[in-house]
């Protein structure tokens, strides 16, 4: 390997954290079990953030931009999303047009948001909380609701709020072969280089979390699903986990995959597995 020369303190740490993203990047896909990979970004943001508790990162990436967790908390003194959590619980508790509820399908309602996403066994395949809702609405006879605008986010964040203090807790059953493949596959997509930048999911959210583009701080993909859905200035409405993987996959200009397919299915069940312990606090709000 040839040696790499630096000329300052910037260059040299950056260069240090580029080969600290890539030796994470080259253990986690190859040999890494999904504790293993849990234990091993756990220990790298550690390590690059020193002082910060772990449970700092269920606020994603104000648990390192001090400045922008100012406005945020100021934000969430009058939380834009409280409008969606109502609608929700209106929608909650309507009946459908055969009488039954939503919790006739998920009994331990409202706030079970921690059991999604989650491998079902029997349709073979990782089921998130979205997917969950729509399979209980069409088996009530309900028209399915579109998985990134809408009604959707309304469902979705009263879940949320409901769920808020429970713990992340993702299960990769074991004898299960197809739910650790599912997982291997979402690790796959999540380092995975695409689109004309030439960019994976890794090379903003651990190589490169807490540097700017712009006026954003890149978060740390520990972290990441807590605290969804989101209310983003930029929408200027409350959307889904899945809209947010669109969105990143068009910034770096590669074409993004259906809401609900099982590419962003597989990464999500991935993404959560890593915040495994780490506490719900959606709805939540974001640039």
């Amino acid at each position: 390997m040839k040696k790499i020369l630096v000329k300052t303190k910037i260059q040299k740490l950056t260069a240090c954290l580029l080969l600290a993203g890539m030796a994470f990047t080259a253990v986690s896909s190859v040999f890494a079990s999904p504790e293993q990979d849990r234990k091993s970004i756990i220990e790298y943001f550690e390590t690059r953030f020193v002082g910060i508790p772990l449970s700092e990162y269920a606020n994603g990436v104000y648990a390192y931009d001090t400045v922008g967790r100012e406005s945020w908390e100021a934000i969430e003194e009058f939380p834009p999303y409280e409008i969606a959590i109502e609608k929700g619980q209106t929608m909650w508790e309507t009946p459908f047009a055969n009488g039954k509820t939503y919790k006739d399908c998920f009994p331990d309602g409202p706030a079970f948001a921690d059991q999604y996403p989650r491998w079902d066994k029997k349709q073979a395949k990782v089921v998130t909380l979205p997917l969950a809702i729509n399979q209980c609405r069409e088996a009530n006879g309900e028209k399915p609701l579109k998985y990134k605008k809408g009604s959707i986010n309304d469902i979705l964040a009263y879940i949320a709020y409901e769920s808020r203090g429970k713990k992340t807790h993702v299960v990769i059953p074991e004898g299960e072969p197809g739910a650790l493949a599912a997982y291997e596959d979402g690790k796959k997509f999540f380092f995975t280089r695409r689109g004309q930048l030439n960019f994976s999911c890794a090379t903003c959210h651990i190589q490169n979390a807490g540097n700017r583009i712009r006026s954003d701080n890149l978060s740390p993909a520990l972290g990441h699903t807590t605290h969804f859905p989101v209310y983003r200035s930029k929408w200027g409405a409350v959307g889904t986990l899945h809209r947010r993987f669109t969105g990143c996959n068009k910034q770096v200009r590669a074409k993004p995959f259906k809401a609900q397919g099982e590419e962003y299915r597989n990464l999500e069940y991935f993404l959560t597995y890593l915040s495994n312990g780490l506490e719900l606090n959606g709805p939540g709000s974001r640039k």
